[in-house]
C-alpha cells in the first residue's frame, strides 16, 4: 500500500510540475560541471552505468548510486527528468527529487554524474502519455500508449553535467 501510494504521490507531482514551462527558462545556459539538485554529486563514489544495472537487478532491492552516463533525452518542457540508454538499447527515466530541474536546453548526448536510488515502478498509462508529451511525441504516438509499464526507475537527488 505505501508503494502505491508513493507511486500515486510522485505520478501527480511530476504531472503537475512538468507542465510548468516556467519553471526552467529555456534560456537558461547550459554549464558543465555545474551541479544542479539538493544533493553535491561525490563524483569519486561513482560506478560506470553497466555497474550500477548489474547490481541494482542482481539484488532486486531499492539502492543507492553514484553512476556516469549520457543522457538520450532530456524533459523539454521544464527539464524536470532524462532518459538514459544501457547497452541493450532500452532506456530508463530518471526523475528528480523535489522537483528540481536542468536547462531544458541540455543537449542530448551530455554525460553527467547521477547520485540517487534506483528502484522498480510501474507507470500508469497516464504517466506515460504525459511523459511522451513532455517528450515532444505526436498525438498519434501517444494514444498508442495503452498499458502500464513495470521498469526500473531512478530518482535524482543530484546531478552534475560533465561533458557533451
Amino acid at each position: 500500500m505505501k508503494k502505491f501510494l508513493f507511486v500515486a504521490v510522485t505520478g501527480l507531482a511530476l504531472l503537475s510540475s512538468c507542465g510548468d514551462e516556467n519553471k526552467t527558462d529555456g534560456a537558461v545556459a547550459v554549464e558543465l560541471g555545474k551541479s544542479y539538485g539538493p544533493v553535491k554529486v561525490d563524483t569519486s563514489k561513482s560506478v560506470t552505468l553497466d555497474e550500477m544495472l548489474s547490481s541494482f537487478e542482481a539484488q532486486k532491492d531499492e539502492m543507492e548510486f553514484t553512476f556516469k552516463a549520457p543522457m538520450v533525452e532530456v524533459c523539454s518542457k521544464a527539464g524536470c527528468w532524462v532518459n538514459i540508454e544501457k547497452e541493450n538499447g532500452e532506456t530508463f527515466m530518471v526523475r528528480f527529487k523535489d522537483h528540481f530541474t536542468i536547462p531544458t536546453k541540455t543537449e542530448v548526448g551530455t554525460e553527467a554524474y547521477f547520485h540517487g536510488r534506483a528502484y522498480w515502478d510501474t507507470v500508469s498509462v497516464e504517466l506515460l502519455r504525459h511523459f511522451a508529451e513532455d517528450a515532444g511525441k505526436s498525438k498519434e504516438e501517444i494514444e498508442k500508449i495503452t498499458e502500464p509499464k513495470f521498469e526500473m526507475g531512478f530518482e535524482a537527488d543530484g546531478i552534475t553535467l560533465v561533458k557533451k
